[in-house]
Protein backbone atom coordinates (compact mmCIF):
# COMPACT_ATOMS: atom_id res chain seq x y z
CA UNK A 1 0.00 0.00 0.00
CA UNK A 2 1.51 3.62 -0.92
CA UNK A 3 1.84 5.66 1.61
CA UNK A 4 -0.47 8.33 0.49
CA UNK A 5 -3.20 5.41 0.26
CA UNK A 6 -2.40 4.58 4.04
CA UNK A 7 -3.00 8.20 5.21
CA UNK A 8 -6.34 8.60 3.89
CA UNK A 9 -7.60 5.19 5.11
CA UNK A 10 -6.63 6.86 8.24
CA UNK A 11 -7.98 9.58 8.40
CA UNK A 12 -11.35 7.64 6.99
CA UNK A 13 -10.98 5.89 10.27
CA UNK A 14 -10.52 8.70 12.21
CA UNK A 15 -13.39 10.76 10.67
CA UNK A 16 -15.39 7.52 11.46
CA UNK A 17 -18.30 8.64 14.49
CA UNK A 18 -17.70 6.50 17.51
CA UNK A 19 -20.40 5.95 19.99
CA UNK A 20 -21.51 10.18 21.07
CA UNK A 21 -17.70 11.12 21.16
CA UNK A 22 -17.26 14.44 19.70
CA UNK A 23 -13.67 15.64 17.96
CA UNK A 24 -12.06 15.77 20.66
CA UNK A 25 -12.58 12.80 22.48
CA UNK A 26 -12.09 11.29 19.48
CA UNK A 27 -8.64 12.52 19.18
CA UNK A 28 -7.80 11.59 22.93
CA UNK A 29 -8.81 8.06 21.97
CA UNK A 30 -6.67 8.23 18.97
CA UNK A 31 -3.83 8.95 21.26
CA UNK A 32 -4.55 6.52 23.62
CA UNK A 33 -4.76 3.56 21.06
CA UNK A 34 -1.54 5.07 19.82
CA UNK A 35 0.24 4.49 22.74
CA UNK A 36 -0.92 1.44 23.78
CA UNK A 37 -0.05 0.23 19.98
CA UNK A 38 3.28 1.31 20.67
CA UNK A 39 4.07 -0.44 23.91
CA UNK A 40 2.39 -3.39 22.53
CA UNK A 41 4.39 -3.47 19.53
CA UNK A 42 7.83 -2.93 21.29
CA UNK A 43 9.45 -5.37 19.52
CA UNK A 44 9.08 -3.93 16.41
CA UNK A 45 11.16 -0.86 17.11
CA UNK A 46 14.78 -0.81 18.07
CA UNK A 47 15.05 -1.41 21.79
CA UNK A 48 19.14 -2.31 21.55
CA UNK A 49 20.00 -0.35 24.88
CA UNK A 50 17.70 -2.67 27.05
CA UNK A 51 19.72 -3.93 30.14
CA UNK A 52 22.41 -1.79 29.56
CA UNK A 53 23.95 0.57 32.14
CA UNK A 54 22.22 4.22 31.85
CA UNK A 55 24.15 7.53 32.41
CA UNK A 56 23.18 10.19 34.70
CA UNK A 57 22.34 12.46 31.96
CA UNK A 58 19.90 10.12 30.64
CA UNK A 59 17.85 10.00 33.92
CA UNK A 60 18.16 13.88 34.31
CA UNK A 61 16.62 14.21 30.86
CA UNK A 62 13.68 11.72 32.09
CA UNK A 63 13.29 12.83 35.41
CA UNK A 64 13.12 16.51 34.14
CA UNK A 65 9.88 15.87 32.39
CA UNK A 66 6.73 14.58 33.93
CA UNK A 67 5.69 10.94 34.30
CA UNK A 68 3.48 10.70 31.47
CA UNK A 69 2.45 7.77 29.46
CA UNK A 70 3.48 9.99 26.53
CA UNK A 71 6.99 10.67 28.21
CA UNK A 72 7.97 7.06 29.01
CA UNK A 73 7.22 6.27 25.48
CA UNK A 74 8.86 9.40 23.77
CA UNK A 75 11.89 8.11 26.18
CA UNK A 76 12.08 4.45 25.51
CA UNK A 77 11.94 5.85 21.65
CA UNK A 78 15.06 7.95 21.91
CA UNK A 79 17.25 5.97 24.16
CA UNK A 80 16.24 2.76 22.50
CA UNK A 81 14.27 1.03 25.62
CA UNK A 82 11.75 -0.67 27.03
CA UNK A 83 8.49 1.18 27.91
CA UNK A 84 8.36 -0.02 31.03
CA UNK A 85 12.17 0.99 31.94
CA UNK A 86 11.09 4.44 32.08
CA UNK A 87 8.08 3.85 33.82
CA UNK A 88 10.24 2.22 36.59
CA UNK A 89 12.35 5.41 36.68
CA UNK A 90 9.93 7.56 37.63
CA UNK A 91 8.31 5.16 39.88
CA UNK A 92 11.41 4.66 42.06
CA UNK A 93 12.56 8.18 41.82
CA UNK A 94 9.62 8.83 44.32
CA UNK A 95 9.12 5.91 46.25
CA UNK A 96 10.27 6.52 49.88
CA UNK A 97 13.77 4.19 50.75
CA UNK A 98 11.45 2.71 54.23
CA UNK A 99 8.75 1.76 51.38
CA UNK A 100 11.71 -0.58 49.13
CA UNK A 101 12.42 -3.76 50.46
CA UNK A 102 16.05 -4.27 51.98
CA UNK A 103 17.06 -5.85 48.48
CA UNK A 104 16.24 -2.63 46.37
CA UNK A 105 17.61 -0.22 49.30
CA UNK A 106 21.08 -1.70 48.39
CA UNK A 107 20.45 -2.33 44.38
CA UNK A 108 22.79 0.33 42.46
CA UNK A 109 20.59 1.64 39.69
CA UNK A 110 17.85 2.23 42.28
CA UNK A 111 20.94 4.22 44.26
CA UNK A 112 21.41 5.68 41.26
CA UNK A 113 18.11 7.00 40.57
CA UNK A 114 17.25 8.43 43.71
CA UNK A 115 20.79 10.45 43.50
CA UNK A 116 19.95 11.92 40.17
CA UNK A 117 16.30 12.77 41.87
CA UNK A 118 17.85 13.85 44.56
CA UNK A 119 20.11 16.20 42.21
CA UNK A 120 17.01 17.46 40.79
CA UNK A 121 15.74 18.18 43.49
CA UNK A 122 12.91 15.70 43.42
CA UNK A 123 11.15 13.88 46.88
CA UNK A 124 11.38 10.38 47.06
Amino acid sequence: MKKKDYKARLYEVFDTDVEDMGYLDRMALIQNCLLEYQKDSEDKRDTSNKRKPWTDDELKIILSDAPSVQNCMKYAVLFKRGYGSIEQIYRWSTTQNQELSPRRREDKFIQQIKRVAKELGLRG
